[in-house]
């Protein structure tokens, strides 16, 4: 880890925090249980026990992975639905090929992110390549679900794929930590990724020691997530480690610190920031659907089982099936 990597002394630096800012404060740290999904991969649930309130504009978040898998061992998931909201899928080790209904579809590896707008309904599919089922290696990404507002519930569904070269790299301060922007802007430098809810989404790695101070929207929430490594949060220095989540409050830039040793396991604290504004409308989810009420979700698995939310295209990727 990661995929994507730079020599952080030519990059652009992060500029200091405006000195009449404040830094954020951290108001909680939470550590994410394990489960399985799909086919059955091994996930972290990122945030398990936060109050929604707090996430908004996010309302799910797993960590796939890391694994490394045997040969035969790689699991993805079967067709299923979306409706309602956005899934993010960012591969950081290993590949997963996707596929959609709306046409959308490809292999997402080595620091790629595919971004899918299932907006009025879709259907899609994600698994593991033939050839990483066979041999096995190392698997790891995060899937992200960013919410829609009311009035885009039903946008056409809608495909991006971001390629690891193309993210912003961004240095800190001191050269040593390395930040990759995928989606939003930080300090006046955006990422590549189009978004219907305005948010920040990116990968910072932190050298043992090292501090990374991050301007942050004063209007967007922000949120932690440590991927590996261990190190502290906020300016109270909270220690946080890997499959940990911190949320803040309210202030002009965060602060991330990385631990001067490292369990072994790392060799840097591997963080996911990530915040946007909130929506502030009621939330009521079920399974792969996303909506503002009971009703809206009743007619979702209704539109669903008719084939309005899109059908599998004859040319289908299908979960691989080990031969007998």
């Amino acid at each position: 880890m990661p995929a994507v990597t730079a020599d952080t002394l030519t990059l652009p630096r992060i500029p200091e925090p405006d000195p009449e800012s404040r830094p954020r404060p951290v108001v909680s740290v939470t550590t994410a249980p394990r489960g399985l999904e799909g086919e059955g991969f091994p996930v972290r649930r990122a945030f398990h026990g936060v109050d929604l309130a707090a996430l908004d504009p996010f309302v799910h978040m797993d960590q796939m992975g890391a694994v490394d898998y045997g040969p035969g061992e790689p699991r993805g998931t079967p067709w299923h639905p979306h409706r309602g909201f956005e899934t993010v899928t960012y591969m950081i080790d290993g590949a997963f090929q996707h596929q959609d209904s709306h046409g959308g579809g490809g292999l997402i590896t080595d620091g790629a992110t595919q971004w899918m707008t299932a907006g009025a309904g879709i259907l899609h599919i994600e698994t593991p390549p033939e050839a990483l089922v066979m041999s096995g290696g190392l698997f790891h990404g995060i899937q992200l679900w960013v919410n829609l507002p009311a009035a885009e519930k039903f946008t056409p569904p809608a495909y991006q794929s971001i390629e690891g070269r193309q993210v912003s790299l961004l240095a800190s301060e001191d050269g040593a930590a390395l930040v990759r922007i995928i989606a939003g802007e930080v300090a006046g430098f955006a990422g590549p990724g189009s978004t219907h809810t305005p948010i920040t989404y990116l990968h910072a790695t932190i050298a043992p020691g090292a501090r990374l101070r991050l301007p942050w929207r004063t209007d967007f929430n922000a949120l932690v997530y440590a991927l590996a490594g261990s190190g502290s949060v906020g300016d109270e220095r909270r220690p946080i480690e890997g499959g940990q989540l911190a949320v803040f409050g309210t202030g002009g830039y965060l602060i991330i610190a990385a631990g001067e040793r490292q369990d072994g396991s790392s060799s840097a604290l591997e963080v996911l920031v990530l915040g946007g504004r909130p929506i502030g409308e009621p939330v009521a989810a079920y399974g792969p659907f996303v909506m503002n009420t009971e009703q809206e979700l009743v007619q979702a698995i209704q539109d669903y089982r008719a084939g309005r939310l899109g059908v599998i295209p004859p040319d289908a990727l299908m979960p691989h099936v080990p031969r007998s």
